[in-house]
């Protein structure tokens, strides 16, 4: 699955720049491409899925998908808003841009990674498959959502090279939708495994593993 994802990138014209000097602007197209290829990837996963048991309603759905593409839009879409959404508010900065760009496509990896260890639980909506299993390999024996927590990284990173107030701000409202998703999924979680799910909460964190 990674060679299909380095294929992606390829069929994209992935490169670094010839010069030695990463600029900000490049960097955050180079992190755009990054996510377009990830997009792609992830896409055609949704094909290796188990059939519904139980899933949120429609509106439920919308409470953080709408949220998600608002964040999603401030990022992206450079020079959005009133003039104090594009102040830049990082520095131009080649060895930083360098390491974000490395960290975007870390952090989509390990999405990835996180996505295979789940297999045909996984779903795009809060949903309870049949026959689903609570997954504790992989990622997931550390982290109970290993898959926001590598696109948070993505997206905390690509903002980074946008440089702008915009990026952050889209940043955040990203961060909260996953949070209120990730809050969902757990009572689906608990209300299904109860004690096993519990278990597993006490020795993982949600986002990030949990030292204590």
């Amino acid at each position: 699955m990674l060679a299909a994802y380095d294929a992606v990138l390829s069929a994209l014209f992935f490169r670094l720049p010839a010069e030695p000097r990463l600029t900000a602007e490049h960097a955050f197209h180079l992190a755009g491409r990054c996510w377009a290829a990830w997009a792609i990837l992830w896409a055609a996963m949704a094909f290796f899925s188990k059939s519904n048991k139980r899933r949120e309603s429609p509106g439920q759905r919308l409470q953080h998908v709408i949220p998600a593409m608002l964040g999603f839009l401030l990022l992206f879409r450079e020079g959005v808003g009133s003039p104090w959404f594009t102040r830049a508010i990082f520095p131009d900065d080649p060895v930083l841009m360098l390491v974000c760009v490395a960290l975007t496509m870390l952090g989509l990896l390990f999405s990835v990674w996180a996505r295979l260890a789940l297999g045909s639980n996984w779903s795009g909506t809060v949903t309870i498959k049949a026959n689903h299993q609570l997954i504790r390999r992989g990622p997931y024996r550390f982290i109970r959502h290993p898959i926001y927590t590598g696109m948070l990284t993505a997206l905390l990173t690509t903002a980074i090279t946008q440089r702008l107030v915009s990026g952050v701000l889209g940043f955040a409202v990203v961060y909260f939708a996953l949070y209120r998703k990730a809050l969902r999924e757990e009572s689906f979680l608990s209300q299904e495994f109860g004690d096993a799910f519990a278990e597993h909460q006490r020795h993982t964190g949600m986002f990030l593993p949990r030292f204590s």
